[in-house]
């Protein structure tokens, strides 16, 4: 009972409930006045008939008919009375079943909705609030990140116009704040000052505007904004982003980084301090077959194999871990001992066939200026024959026609391609070309874009190597902002988790915890006041203040945390 109350003074506090209650206010006396002038009426009628009645009865009558409940205890015996029971009866139907309805929903309970709503989700954020992350749209690369913010132990919030998702959101266990993304008061409301940072996660032009606005709150808070059109980098700086993030572009270039085309070359994929983490397809090299331990790959260059990519699957690599030849072995080192892999893999006779990349839209153009600069000879397929004049003068060849189509793509060399990178907007024609691509040609390194993570398995069952969003691209962007990393593009699903050392493995050697055997974990670095221990052998101790850094899944390092944690 006492809820009512204070949601009524919360809806009577504001101006624009207040106007919406005149109208209300209005159908409410129209009703009134209708019921007197027709109880008058009934007064009026049944002395022309000889009955006397009080005026209780003529309302009571009046409302049991324009109510159509009809009891028929009181009656008119003359046409005139009965004809009138018919106007009162309509009239009735008229106000009480439409008019009188809608406004109540109109103008006083769709209001009080609202303002719960508004109630639920809050405006602002506590002045005590600082070192959150700003979410200025709830989106896919949003709710990717609201786990990790969760795990990680990062506040965050989201900012919401609407209060009727805001309130869903809430529903959801999500963090969010009412307000518009482009109104610099929301900003101040936020606390934009105190953050660590604000992610703008809308379109181009609202990004440039959400820039503008939180510029006006505070100057040094860093702002990472995504951006579709490459023109649009250079508006989205001068307006004050810190990071620009071109999503598709950068999605273009790491798709390409994974081919196996040209010299054999390690792709870097990322970096943690000092360290280099990087990918290498053995394809083409002698490699193939043997054991990590047979590589003598840590002996040569003091390079470590940490991990294995086998067709879309990262699997820890231990001495004896088999490599296949179409293994993707992750190693971590230095600069240095990168290069000498680099120098190792000069001997190999480079593989001069043309990649082939089915779709010549954003991504597929940044794919094949990425391979253009590596000296790769690229041809591009697509169906429209509106593709970019710069991807035209780039490729070697543009062929246009429907992948789908034997003779098309057999004709833009599927058969002697070295790669394939599938750059479609469709997951579901990525997966159905990879299925197509695999069977014409067994060998090929598949390699392509998908859009949804629910996708990921389907797309290497398909026959895909490596598949990669970007979605998960713009979330690793982010996650690496917030933590003031660098960023590590791994794959789908992979990352570089930092850990405190569990009290169940103080004191215990890096062999023992078998953080690598039992879990698939790979520690890359053990760091103990700001001092890193990079590429730890087995023997190497784990102290109670270091932290761990790991390389892997998500589900290993859930399976860490079940474990240890």
């Amino acid at each position: 009972m006492k809820f009512i109350p204070a949601q009524l003074m919360v809806l009577m506090g504001e101006k624009e409930l207040r106007r919406n209650l005149r109208p209300l206010l209005s159908a409410v006396g129209l009703l009134a006045a209708t019921v007197a002038l027709f109880s008058v009426i009934f007064h009026w009628i049944m002395l022309q008939e000889g009955q006397q009645h009080s005026w209780i009865t003529g309302v009571y009558w009046t409302l049991t008919v324009m109510s159509t409940l009809g009891f028929g205890d009181i009656t008119f015996h003359s046409d005139a009375g009965r004809f009138f029971s018919i106007v009162v009866l309509l009239t009735g139907i008229v106000l009480l079943l439409i008019v009188l309805p809608f406004a109540f929903i109109r103008f006083f309970y769709a209001p009080w909705l609202e303002a719960q709503m508004r109630a639920r989700a809050p405006r602002s954020l506590d002045d005590t609030e600082k070192g959150h992350v700003i979410l200025c749209s709830y989106d896919s690369v949003a709710a990717e990140l609201v786990p990790q913010f969760r795990r990680a132990g990062i506040p965050y919030c989201v900012i919401e116009p609407d209060p009727a998702v805001a309130a869903q959101l809430v529903d959801d266990g999500i963090r969010v704040i009412i307000g518009e993304p482009t109104d610099s008061n929301t900003y101040a409301a936020v606390q934009a000052h105190a953050a660590n940072l604000v992610f703008a996660n809308h379109g181009d032009a609202t990004n440039s505007n959400i820039t503008l606005a939180v510029r006006e709150v505070s100057a040094n808070v860093p702002v990472l904004a995504t951006v579709d059109e490459n023109n649009a980098i250079d508006i989205l700086e001068l307006s004050g982003a810190t990071q620009v993030v071109p999503v598709k572009r950068q999605l273009g270039e790491h798709l390409a980084g994974r081919v196996t085309a040209g010299t054999p070359k390690t792709n870097r994929v990322g970096r943690f301090e000092d360290l280099i983490i990087g990918e290498f397809p053995i394809e083409h090299t002698t490699l193939g077959g043997r054991s990590v331990r047979d590589t003598h790959l840590r002996n040569l260059t003091g390079a470590n194999i940490v991990a294995v990519w086998e067709r879309g699957k990262l699997l820890p690599a231990g001495p004896d871990t088999m490599l296949t030849p179409h293994s993707v072995p992750v190693v971590v080192g230095t600069e240095e001992q990168i290069l000498e892999i680099d120098a190792l893999f000069s001997i190999y006779h480079p593989n001069d066939n043309p990649v082939l990349i089915i779709g010549g839209g954003k991504v597929g153009a940044a794919a094949a200026h990425a391979l253009h600069a590596r000296d790769i000879r690229v041809t591009v397929l697509d169906k429209s024959t509106a593709i970019d004049p710069q991807l035209r003068a780039i490729a070697d060849r543009v062929v246009v026609g429907d992948a789908a189509d034997l003779n098309v793509v057999m004709g833009a060399g599927l058969g002697d391609a070295s790669s394939v990178v599938l750059t479609t907007n469709d997951d579901a024609t990525n997966i159905f070309l990879a299925v197509y691509c695999r069977r014409l040609n067994p060998d090929v390194r598949i390699v392509s874009r998908i859009n949804e993570a629910w996708n990921l398995e389907a797309i290497h069952r398909a026959g895909a190597n490596f598949a990669l969003s970007h979605v998960s691209l713009a979330t690793k962007s982010v996650l690496a902002a917030a933590r003031g990393q660098d960023i590590v593009v791994l794959g789908e699903g992979a990352e570089v988790f930092v850990e405190r050392v569990p009290a169940a493995l103080a004191g215990k050697t890096l062999a023992e915890s078998q953080i690598g055997a039992d879990i698939g974990l790979n520690v890359i670095a053990i760091r103990t006041n700001a001092v890193s221990l990079t590429n730890p052998r087995a023997d190497a101790v784990m102290e109670t203040e270091s932290e761990l850094v790991m390389l892997g899944t998500e589900a290993q390092y859930e399976r860490f945390v079940e474990r240890f944690l």
